[in-house]
């Protein structure tokens, strides 16, 4: 059969549903936001290589399309469950017998507006192995998303095929309190659709792993007790129970994370050891024939100190080696090894191929002869790979759409037609279609906001971001539609420099309010609009705590703003409304004690408020991911009196900064016109403290954003 003929075929894809025709008339409306960690730039890829030292780059095969971002992998065996799913049986037997056995891959992959999992079977021939092309190139490809829209808008993650059920993770159900994940472990049979918790409710699971049996499933959890605000190696503990039904759950070990098992009995993890502060993996032997505790359970340290070592991969009954990533003190980046369990010694293999790109999470083929991996497939394989101004994001509800802008601290214009955005260092203002794309200022700056009167005038705040009070930081306007001279471009509006930042403005246009750090605290402050604090300034809130992060309702009434006056200096911040004259104080959102609500923006009505939050608190374990600063981010939208509390985005990333838009943009993916670089994220900070032999500990600067591709 013809190569497109049987692309035509098997090429399977998630069509975006168009905007109804009375969306604009109604009131529609959009929100775009911010997820922090350039994930815009990730491109993730599923890649595998050989379990043997010394690879080439001739060994590296790319499994997934290269469409959107694909990771978490899993190899699974072929059963008869699966290949049921495969849409063209005689296809499939045709294949086989003139090619070698195929590659079969099950990942989470986020695109057409959702996130998934699918199963993806791959055809090489041994010459298209030799020649190292990879699968992006080969159109012998069978696609079958395992969902198929069970569970609504929800993030997916670490699946696992055992018979004829898929177990993941899900955050399709509300826990029903503050500060809690909604992360739990589901399984559903793959031909009937028939899905079922495991995870206990009330209880949050994440990163699940399925005995050789399937008898058995583990998983990292916090039990009970919950999430406790960690946002770097997490204090989970590592639980066992029966895969059927959920029942049996017992502790097995006392904190662990990232479980993989190599046989019923034994199962390996992460943690950071407390005498010498290395992540390193450890290995659990559970009792056979007797009572299960942590008590009862052997845990024994497998890989050395020296470096970290996380994420272990095993496969069953291997007990020859295992898959890590690591992060080593001589190497700023994260790495795919083996480490030989008898010779006790590492094998590297991806330093070798790619050494300044990030690979992560590996996963061993049952067979135990390959490890895959994932990364950003860079710009070599590109063709198919588009870079989004916005990526459309389905949306729980119907009147918004939803986007992930590819920028910081975005705004919109008062009529819609242009969005501010922030790049570190500078302001750009584009057109919602991606042309026009223009810098307007080149400092550091963050956040920005649109004069509602005056055309084409922008506010922002110069200078570094989480500063101290005394710091130099200045709000500025900037006139984004005056000639290209610098000075006539932007207008300096306060004068002490210390921390004045996050401006708002009035519905009028007269008055600015913003937080400053002049008395010592962060309060609020109002000023003109025009010339700034030397034609008028008033102080709005006074007290030793921090307020920020303002927004002014259209209708001029309110003035929104986040707050930690009721545990100053914890981080802990809530959204309170207050009159602009001052009266009225009021809060509006808690996310649980030491939650944070930060970022509010009034809907065009002025009838709600979108913010993000760590309300539905983290969704994965952070080592598993890039660098986020406070990997629990959501966005919400709440209505003023409190009611009305709904969470639109679900990711184990660190959303923020929504702005909400007065027109509604059609649910589908905007290009950038230009070329934009993948793979400019950072590997996690905190993995850039590396114990020393005094007892101390080094922290290496933060690793460049890496070089796109291998």
């Amino acid at each position: 059969m013809a190569p497109l003929v049987l692309t035509l075929l098997l090429h399977f894809s998630i069509a975006l549903s168009s905007a109804s025709p009375d969306h604009e008339s109604s009131g529609a409306t959009t929100i775009i936001f911010a997820t922090l960690g350039s994930r815009s730039t990730y491109a993730f890829d599923i890649f595998t290589l050989p379990t043997r030292a010394s690879p080439s780059s001739a060994d590296e095969i790319q499994l997934t399309d290269g469409k959107s971002l694909n990771f978490n992998g899993f190899f699974p065996s072929l059963s008869s469950s699966l290949l049921s799913l495969l849409p063209n049986q005689t296809l499939i037997q045709t294949l086989g017998p003139q090619n070698s056995a195929p590659l079969s891959v099950v990942y989470v992959t986020e695109r057409g507006g959702s996130s998934n999992i699918f199963y993806d079977l791959v055809y090489l021939n041994s010459l298209q192995i030799s020649r190292s092309r990879s699968a992006l190139e080969i159109p012998k490809r069978v696609q079958v998303p395992l969902l198929k829209g069970k569970n609504g808008i929800a993030m997916k993650d670490k699946p696992t095929v055992t018979g004829d059920y898929l177990i993941y993770v899900s955050t399709h159900e509300d826990p029903g309190k503050p500060r809690a994940s909604w992360a739990a472990v589901y399984s559903t049979e793959l031909k009937t659709g028939l899905t079922r918790r495991l995870t206990p409710y009330g209880i949050a699971d994440f990163s699940p792993a399925v005995s050789p049996s399937g008898v058995y499933t583990a998983v990292a959890s916090y039990g009970e007790s919950g999430w406790n605000g960690d946002v770097e190696e997490l204090s989970t503990d590592i639980y066992v129970f029966l895969t059927r039904d959920g029942t049996q759950r017992v502790k097995v070990v006392e904190h662990g994370g990232w479980p993989s098992w190599v046989d019923d009995t034994t199962l390996y993890f992460h943690r950071r050891s407390e005498e010498d502060e290395w992540i390193s993996v450890y290995r659990a032997i559970l009792p056979s024939g007797a009572p299960i505790s942590t008590d009862s359970v052997i845990v024994e340290r497998v890989t050395p100190p020296g470096l970290h070592a996380f994420t272990p991969a095993t496969s069953a009954d291997n007990n020859k080696f295992i898959a890590v990533a690591t992060r080593r003190p001589d190497s700023d980046y994260r790495h795919i090894e083996l480490y030989d369990l008898v010779k006790n010694e590492f094998i590297e293999l991806t330093r070798l191929l790619s050494p300044q790109t990030h690979h992560l999470n590996p996963f061993i083929s049952p067979d135990s002869t390959r490890v895959g991996y994932h990364r950003c497939r860079g710009a070599s394989n590109d063709k198919k790979s588009a870079h989004f101004l916005l990526e459309n994001l389905n949306s729980p509800v119907s009147e918004i759409s939803l986007f992930r802008v590819d920028g910081s601290f975005p705004s919109w214009s008062p009529g819609g037609d242009r969005i501010a955005y922030v790049e570190f260092p500078g302001i750009y203002v584009v057109n919602p279609d991606g042309s026009n794309r223009r810098q307007v200022y080149p400092k550091m700056a963050f956040s920005t906001v649109w004069d509602p009167v005056r055309p084409g005038v922008v506010y922002s705040s110069t200078g570094p971001t989480f500063a101290s009070e005394s710091t130099e930081v200045d709000i500025i306007s900037i006139n984004v539609d005056g000639e290209a001279d610098e000075a006539y471009n932007f207008k300096k509006l306060t004068t002490n420099g210390e921390n004045n930042a996050f401006p708002a403005v009035s519905p009028d246009g007269k008055w600015v309010v913003f937080r400053s750090g002049r008395s010592g605290h962060k309060n609020l402050y109002v000023m003109d609009a025009v010339e700034g604090e030397k034609a008028g300034l008033r102080r709005l809130t006074e007290g030793p705590w921090g307020d920020t992060m303002c927004s002014w309702s259209p209708d001029g009434e309110w003035i929104a703003f986040a707050s930690d006056r009721e545990n100053p200096g914890s981080g802990s911040f809530e959204l309170f409304l207050i009159h602009p004259n001052g009266t009225g104080l009021r809060k509006l959102v808690q996310s649980g004690l030491g939650g944070r609500t930060n970022h509010p923006y009034f809907s065009p009505d002025g009838k709600s408020i979108a913010f993000t939050t760590d309300y539905a608190g983290i969704s994965a374990e952070p080592i598993s991911n890039p660098h986020h600063y406070q990997p629990y981010g959501e966005i919400y939208t709440v209505k003023l009196d409190g009611s009305d509390l709904k969470r639109l985005t679900h990711n184990s990333f660190e959303d923020g900064t929504p702005a909400w838009g007065p027109t509604y943009i059609k649910p589908e993916d905007v290009e950038w016109p230009i070329y934009r670089p993948k793979c400019s994220f950072e590997e996690c900070h905190w993995l850039n403290e590396m114990p020393s032999h005094s007892g101390g500990v080094e922290t290496l600067e933060p690793s460049k954003p890496q070089c796109s591709g291998a």
